[in-house]
């Protein structure tokens, strides 16, 4: 728990440095304390509030018992097993079979799950599905991922901003707004590879396997996703591609900016641990 704290709290900091540095480059000093402060207010937002943002993004709709009974009932028969508060439930109305959790901690967690993978796994694999994704809960994954996310979406922002409005002025030379540009993009990226391990994946496939207690479960629904998910596109993804390290399989089609975002581990070796552990 310590350590996620600490990597969210290294993000939101370095998120305020890099607001202040492309301030400074574009405004000097007024520049700077005018990012600065935005940056600290867009912190403060995501903390609060990057779960909205997340699920907005998606146009995920929240469902009940009574709405969605069988996948109520499990997500709820699983936080039950793992000792946590029932988290809200989502569902994505898009092909692709996925699913990601979110939320600033246990208490305010959210989960959701395409229709693609309500279609297409059994009952026990969606079980171990649901399971990874509350072992991130539990391990309190969820922050910093959903924050990382949001910020690195903040400064896509920034950068688009600033190339409409900055270095128009004789002292503030194109060349530096075009340099911090150039760097934006790459620098999000860098700061979620820095704050997303890819030990985060491997940790929630056994935390998910010890809730669920089935481990071939979970290996089955990784197959089958990744089978699937390559050849069905999801445009929110592909949209906001920093998004993409919160899902159970990376849901970019790749190519482009999508190779920097590759926070997951290899499903295979996953498959291969899971069954190690069934064993």
């Amino acid at each position: 728990m310590f350590s996620n704290w600490f990597r969210t709290s290294l993000l939101m900091a370095a998120i305020i440095a890099l607001f202040g540095m492309v301030g400074a480059a574009i405004g000097g000093g007024q520049g700077m304390l005018i990012a600065l402060v935005l940056g600290g207010a867009m912190n403060f937002f995501a903390y609060w509030f990057s779960d909205k943002m997340v699920l907005k993004m998606y146009n995920a709709q929240e469902v009940d018992a009574a709405s969605a009974p069988q996948f109520y009932g499990v997500v709820r028969e699983l936080a039950q097993s793992a000792g946590l508060p029932m988290p809200r439930v989502y569902i994505i109305d898009e092909p692709q079979p996925n699913a990601f959790a979110t939320g600033r901690n246990p208490e305010h967690a959210a989960v959701a799950a395409t229709t693609g993978i309500l279609q297409l796994l059994s009952a026990r694999e969606l079980r171990g599905v649901m399971a990874h994704e509350l072992a991130h809960v539990k391990h309190r994954d969820i922050l910093t991922s959903t924050v990382a996310a949001t910020m690195a979406g903040a400064i896509s922002s920034l950068a688009h901003f600033f190339m409409f409005f900055g270095g128009r002025g004789e002292d503030r030379p194109y060349s530096i707004v075009g340099l911090a540009l150039m760097i934006l993009a790459p620098i999000a990226a860098m700061l979620i590879q820095f704050a997303i391990s890819r030990a985060r994946e491997f940790g929630a496939d056994d935390g998910g396997a010890h809730i669920s207690g089935d481990p071939q479960a979970l290996a089955s629904a990784l197959d089958k996703i990744e089978h699937y998910a390559k050849g069905l596109p999801m445009p929110a993804a592909e949209q906001h591609p920093e998004t993409a390290q919160m899902m159970i399989i990376n849901p970019l089609a790749g190519g482009g900016w999508s190779g920097l975002f590759s926070t997951h581990p290899s499903t295979s070796e996953r498959i291969a641990r899971l069954h190690a552990m069934a064993r």
